[in-house]
């Protein structure tokens, strides 16, 4: 155990604070068991080493783990937490879980049989606690973590501390917003920046690798994570990649299932069953026609790929600026809102607002006869009653 806390020690002392994500403020760190997931690169292990250095420092009452440590070759969990409470531990953070065999399992116990002891773990978007052979999701606190926000971009470059808002305070007041932040930065030029890098919070540690970086990751989500929770072969999770490159080179993808599945050579079923591995893993977004009753194997009505970075970095050409505007938008409103596909517009938030996204020339046409009926419009800097500029919307998380 003492290679585990050498580590621990290191990692807490290279930890630096730039920049503080804002579910750090939300995280109720007092309860018992946390879990966190979320895709590869988002900042999970900085959000917990920060935590640790920020309320323990060197205190020895708190030890951070990743679990594909080595030590878990020859090791239980079970025996770390023993070990770990006898010498005065009280603060267990586990990272990469997932990684880990019946780590669900082990996890309860320690939490039934050392109530002494607190745990936060993260885990890969991939995990669901509902399914598992150990039910944690009525014991816990649970959270998803996602990329940056375009406010978050914005705080993190600008050294601002801009606040969340909701859709409805956007929808009223996104005029008076505009101009109280005016003098402040130039919303396009930062947006356009934000479109290109700001999702992943290394953005600045990879300047000049950073598209090789984020196809390392969508690898390594398919190859890991996806195969550890779902046990596809090799031959399965080319097929997957395979799906995912023809998603990526037409996005907004509408999906023919049956060409689809002769193009890919997989049926039906296992065709639907990938692109929900692919949503699950944050890898691509869905949009359904209705949230309500969405079967297992139900069709999607549009795929888009998670953030405008994968765009970037997985389209062969430059990626269409009608695809980056909905790609946006969506990626930002589904974090509290529901999303669903209409044939008026291009979303339905919470069965109550339309939004068509455009250009500063797109007007209300294809939105006639809808009611709450609104325009996210990109390239302007301020808008006026129901025409909302798109980057507005990055504030919603």
């Amino acid at each position: 155990m003492e290679t585990l806390i050498l580590k621990h020690l290191k990692k807490i002392a290279q930890v630096n604070f730039p920049f503080k994500r804002e579910i750090a403020e939300r995280i109720h760190w007092k309860e018992r068991i946390i879990g966190i997931k979320g895709q590869r690169g988002v900042g999970k292990t900085t959000l917990l080493l920060q935590q640790i250095r920020h309320n323990f420092n060197n205190d020895k009452s708190a030890l951070y783990v990743s679990l594909d440590d080595l030590y878990f070759s020859e090791h239980k969990l079970v025996e770390l937490a023993e070990e770990f409470i006898a010498r005065g531990g009280k603060y267990l953070f586990l990272d990469e879980v997932h990684r880990y065999p019946n780590w669900t399992i082990e996890i309860k116990n320690i939490y039934d049989d050392f109530p002494e002891l607190n745990i936060v773990f993260t885990g890969s978007s991939m995990f669901h606690l509902n399914n598992s052979k150990a039910d944690l999701s009525r014991r816990m606190a649970y959270y998803t973590m996602p990329g940056l926000s375009l406010r978050e971009y914005i705080n993190f470059s600008l050294n601002k501390t801009y606040t969340v808002m909701s859709l409805n305070e956007i929808i009223k007041s996104h005029t008076d917003f505009a101009l109280s932040i005016r003098n402040e930065f130039k919303p396009i030029v930062l947006f356009q920046d934000y479109l290109k890098q700001g999702y992943f919070p290394f953005y600045n540690e990879y300047k000049m690798t950073f598209y090789q970086r984020i196809e390392e990751i969508i690898n390594t989500t398919i190859d890991i994570d996806i195969m550890y929770s779902k046990g596809l072969n090799t031959a399965g999770l080319m097929k997957m990649k395979q799906l995912l490159y023809v998603i990526a080179q037409s996005v907004p993808f509408k999906p023919n299932i049956a060409k689809l599945s002769e193009r890919i050579g997989v049926n039906r079923n296992t065709l639907i069953t990938y692109i929900k591995h692919l949503e699950d893993s944050g890898i691509i977004n869905t949009l359904y026609a209705s949230i309500q009753g969405i079967g297992i194997l139900q069709k999607p009505e549009k795929i888009y790929l998670e953030n405008t970075c994968y765009n970037y970095a997985l389209c062969i050409k430059e990626p269409e600026a009608g695809t980056l505007r909905e790609t946006f938008f969506l990626s930002h409103l589904k974090q509290n809102n529901n999303v669903t596909y209409t044939d008026k517009g291009d979303f339905i938030i919470d069965d109550k607002y339309f939004f068509e996204v455009g250009g500063k020339n797109k007007g209300f046409k294809q939105l006639k006869g809808a009611s709450n009926a609104y325009i996210a419009v990109d390239n302007i800097d301020m808008g006026i009653d129901k025409k909302i500029p798109l980057w507005v919307l990055g504030f919603l998380y």
